[in-house]
């Protein structure tokens, strides 16, 4: 078993800056994809950000590329997803998941993702 454990999250002005973290414990040798979801009040939740396994390949929703930034360190056990020029609409709980199916980035699909954290709230104030 996996288990994920987010931090960082809180509360910022727009036009200010996140970073989460997410360690991962437990049978970590079977992680290979991770990445970072989110859910608005009211809404689904939908992938935010990816990593492939080796960090080499990254995928982000339209709404948060240029803003967001994920990373991975495989030594240690971490990912982490930079938050800058952050805007009202990025309010939501984050995610972070972990895949013992995919090697690679995936479609963004629930389903592809078997290990999730509990869940950090990240509030952006106009």
């Amino acid at each position: 078993q996996v288990q994920l454990v987010e931090s960082g999250g809180g509360v910022v002005q727009a036009g200010g800056s996140l970073r989460l973290s997410c360690a991962a414990s437990g049978r970590t040798a079977s992680i290979y994809g991770m990445g970072w979801f989110r859910q608005a009040p009211g809404k689904g939740r939908d992938r935010v950000a990816a990593i492939s396994w080796s960090g080499s390949s990254t995928t982000y929703a339209d709404s948060v590329k240029g803003r967001f930034a994920i990373s991975r360190d495989n030594t240690k056990n971490t990912l982490h997803l930079q938050m800058n020029s952050l805007k009202p609409e990025d309010t939501a709980v984050y995610y972070c998941a972990a895949s013992r199916q995919l090697y690679g980035l995936g479609t963004g699909l629930e389903r592809q993702y078997d290990y999730w954290g509990q869940g950090t709230q990240v509030t952006v104030s106009s």
